[in-house]
């Protein structure tokens, strides 16, 4: 038996996430692979606007396949927060974030599709390449700046659709979250130049 890889986890997240009618959008090591350079990854990070009132159902949707805890989504929900899935065949886990919704409209109107072909054959939606970009500088940032797989999903994003990214979209960003100084240095990493910002 062949057991399903992250992108066939993400078709069955995302077939519920649909079948609800609940706005998401991955983000993460995975949005950064599919939208970069891929790198081998089990992360698979969810951002999803999920309230209470759909809690039964999605609980039920999800309880054939995957292991959910009703008390985390409640508590992520409450704290806007996050909780965790797990595929009971592959123990495949994936990180569900319940967003701030001012954050998180910003960034769903910004996040694009992803067709995944072959035999899942479905079309996602994912981070746009600036919201990731910004997010992993972050998550760098907080890390001590330290972390190369950051760093590089951060260049291999930048060097793959440098020619399609909002710059303007980018330096009002990395100004809001004091990450001017990284971004500039991102851009002569892939030698790049900062006189297009």
């Amino acid at each position: 038996m062949k057991f399903p890889g992250p992108l066939e986890i993400v078709e069955k997240v995302t077939s519920i996430f649909d079948s609800l009618n609940i706005p998401y959008f991955i983000g993460g090591s995975l949005a950064s692979s599919l939208q970069g350079i891929p790198r081998a990854t089990q992360d698979i990070d969810f951002i999803a606007d999920i309230n209470n009132t759909i809690i039964p159902k999605l609980i039920d949707a999800f309880k054939e396949e995957f292991y959910i805890d009703e008390n985390m989504v409640e508590e992520a929900i409450e704290h806007k927060s996050s909780f965790n899935i797990i595929h009971l065949k592959t123990i495949y886990k994936a990180d569900i974030f319940v967003p701030d919704n001012r954050a998180f409209q910003d960034e769903m109107s910004r996040r694009v599709h992803y067709f995944i072909p072959d035999k899942i054959n479905k079309e996602i939606f994912i981070a746009s390449a600036e919201d990731i970009i910004i997010q992993k500088l972050r998550w760098f940032r907080l890390g001590g700046e330290v972390s190369e797989k950051q760093w590089n999903d951060v260049l291999g994003v930048v060097r793959v659709q440098f020619d399609k990214l909002d710059l303007n979209y980018l330096k009002t960003q990395s100004e809001k979250y004091d990450l001017t100084i990284l971004l500039e240095k991102v851009l002569d990493d892939s030698k790049l130049s900062k006189s297009k910002m």
